[in-house]
């Protein structure tokens, strides 16, 4: 008999990483699953990788109609797909799982970060406006997610957190998949480039690695990512720095694992804001797995991996001086640069790795239908 799960998300893109690409790929592989994934997109169903994506439309208006109207469409789909387990992937989602396990289901909630932490690092929003909204997200988290069947987390950290709400919690890491990107090509025949790889925004360090780039470094930038506010996008491209950049805009992953092959540093520099301080950052772990050296913020939990695994060297992310001058120690240290990369690899080779992960994920599922 098919066990059927159907996993939820109002917000995600189909192909998320995390949400399609590891967990319902990993999850649909499993004999005597049935897998299916609700989005929200307008571009129609599809199955792929043996998973059925579902869609309800697009999104319409903005983030108050998307967690109401759409919200609204996502539980009546998953009510039609009548399911055994349901995998929530948004915050707003939550409601809607209480309504599931009402009806009999099981009901995983999937916190990809703390939001309540989160809330305190809109900047858009005052002082006393977040502390309200973050006390208000708290508690209802509380109240309701020690109702779910599982709570599964992002990091170790969120996975702490929710232990005291939630006995059955458990972190599951966006590790890479190994045979994604791990990569043979050796370190004297790459190009010499360094690259960034991600969201384009004025946190996640995008003024300061550009400005890097105005110091006397031999090398080319290379940015694969999106901008997401105009104005920064038009002042960073204003910089003297940016005459090194080879801009890529967006790219598929086909073309993410050919610019990590040719690139001999990877910038994973973000801001130390209060929701960054306990994340673990995705790209770090996929230029380890390529066999790049990474150049990485100081925060305390990525210096521990850093230092740990001999990977690469760690600066104030804010100092665009502090990060041309690891730039240039690692350009000019070839042989030390390229045992960095070589124990990068063998790091997400044992243990940073979707593998490991993959996993904790099938015993999760276990334990839930068991329970």
């Amino acid at each position: 008999m098919q066990t059927k799960i159907t996993h939820l998300t109002s917000a995600h893109p189909r192909y998320d990483t995390r949400i399609f690409i590891k967990m319902c790929s990993s999850l649909a592989k499993i004999e005597n699953y049935k897998v299916s994934l609700v989005v929200a997109d307008g571009k129609g169903d599809e199955s792929k990788n043996d998973v059925d994506i579902v869609d309800i439309g697009a999104k319409s208006g903005g983030r108050i109609s998307r967690m109401t109207t759409t919200v609204k469409k996502v539980y009546e789909k998953a009510k039609e797909l009548n399911s055994d387990i349901y995998h929530l992937h948004d915050p707003e989602l939550i409601p809607i799982g209480l309504k599931l396990k009402k009806l009999g289901a099981k009901v995983i909630f999937d916190a990809h970060e703390d939001l309540p932490k989160q809330i305190l690092g809109k900047h858009y929003l005052n002082r006393f406006t977040k502390t309200i909204l973050s006390k208000s997200v708290s508690f209802y988290e509380k109240y309701s997610l020690r109702k779910f069947d599982y709570i599964i987390t992002a990091t170790p950290y969120i996975r702490d957190k929710f232990l005291k709400i939630n006995t059955n919690s458990e972190d599951i890491n966006n590790f890479p998949i190994l045979d994604e990107l791990l990569s043979d090509v050796e370190y004297k025949n790459r190009k010499n480039q360094i690259c960034y790889i991600g969201a384009l925004t004025q946190e996640r360090g995008i003024k300061e690695i550009v400005k890097s780039m105005e110091y006397d470094l031999d090398t080319s930038l290379v940015i694969a990512g999106k901008f997401f506010d105009k104005n920064i996008e038009d002042e960073v491209k204003n910089y003297k720095g940016w005459e090194k950049v080879d801009f890529k805009g967006f790219v598929g992953r086909d073309e993410v694992k050919k610019i990590l092959e040719n690139s001999k540093i990877g910038l994973v520099t973000l801001y130390p804001i209060i929701n960054y301080l306990d994340a673990l950052p995705v790209k770090m772990f996929e230029y380890m797995a390529s066999g790049v050296p990474v150049v990485s913020s100081d925060i305390e939990l990525w210096k521990d991996i850093v230092n740990y695994t001999k990977c690469g060297l760690c600066v104030n992310p804010l100092e665009p001086k502090e990060i041309a001058k690891a730039i240039e120690y690692i350009l000019t240290n070839s042989k030390e640069a390229e045992k960095m990369g070589q124990n990068g690899k063998k790091a997400v080779i044992e243990k940073y790795n979707w593998g490991v992960e993959e996993n904790k994920l099938f015993n999760v599922y276990e334990l839930v239908l068991k329970n």
